[in-house]
């Protein structure tokens, strides 16, 4: 299809941006790839497109105290191959380099995928696996979200209408595995996992198990409590509301869920 009509803009800082979204239908436009779909099928008809794809002080990884600090458009591509964090958190590394085709990967970028809020999004899942805060700027300043509260609903988040996401803050972490299953290559993830040691304990979060990106408590009260990984994972299911679609009914994501859960928590 073709998208409806828009005008367009392009941003030349984050201040010239949240001036731009004053526009009471602005959308802003990163890399492209979590949006421009949405324009196509005209889900999304903006009157106005901001484009700050080309904010190069938006596109870093560095280290901060015991978090690594990522610009919001920072491409995937850059953070797979990225040796800060393959050194200090290989899974966010290991993630990105598993989303979409060379293709996306080298023009998608993180903040994009998660300001965006699809429940199939592996990045956002791990976001919140982590416990990563999120830094937004919009005309009242700057403020931090931390990934628990970020994601609201499908596609819907914190984030206010004049509000840009400009850095995503992610623990160090060492020990982690994502699995996901899909129907074919490159598609999004029926069902994903991610699994990952933070200060300690054992945290799990789930891909398009709900509304938004998920903790599985069960299969992490269950491991706190000294259950082996397949006892653990038969929680996975627990607080969920998988949809039910032509890919998948709701009982078989969960079976796939406590599957996925399982195969990670054996491999930490």
């Amino acid at each position: 299809m073709i998208p409806a009509g828009f005008e367009y803009a392009r941003a030349s800082s984050v201040e010239h941006a949240i001036e731009l979204l004053g526009d009471e239908d602005a959308k802003l436009l990163a890399g492209g790839h979590s949006l421009i779909p949405m324009l196509r099928l005209r889900f999304a008809r903006p009157s106005l497109l901001v484009d700050i794809g080309r904010l190069a002080d938006l596109r870093y990884v560095r280290e901060d105290g015991d978090r690594i600090a990522i610009g919001a458009l920072t491409r995937h591509a850059d953070l797979a191959r990225d040796p800060v964090l393959k050194e200090r958190s290989p899974l966010v590394a290991q993630v990105a380099e598993g989303i979409g085709d060379p293709q996306v990967r080298h023009r998608g970028t993180i903040g994009g995928s998660v300001a965006h809020a699809d429940p199939a999004s592996d990045m956002a899942t791990l976001m919140v696996t982590l416990g990563a805060e999120l830094v937004a700027r919009g005309p009242d300043g700057e403020r931090t979200i931390a990934a628990d509260g970020f994601f609201h609903g499908p596609f819907a988040s914190a984030l206010a209408p004049r509000e840009v996401l400009t850095e995503l803050r992610v623990p160090t972490v060492a020990d982690g595995v994502y699995l996901k299953h899909v129907r074919r290559a490159q598609d999004w993830a029926l069902v994903g996992v991610a699994v990952a040691r933070v200060d300690g304990a054992t945290r799990v979060g789930l891909t398009s198990m709900g509304a938004t990106p998920l903790r599985a408590s069960g299969v992490e009260d269950a491991l706190a409590g000294g259950a082996s990984p397949a006892e653990a994972a038969s929680r996975a299911g627990e607080g969920t509301e998988p949809p039910s679609d032509v890919q998948g009914s709701a009982a078989y994501r969960t079976h796939l869920a406590e599957v996925l859960v399982r195969r990670a928590l054996e491999r930490l």
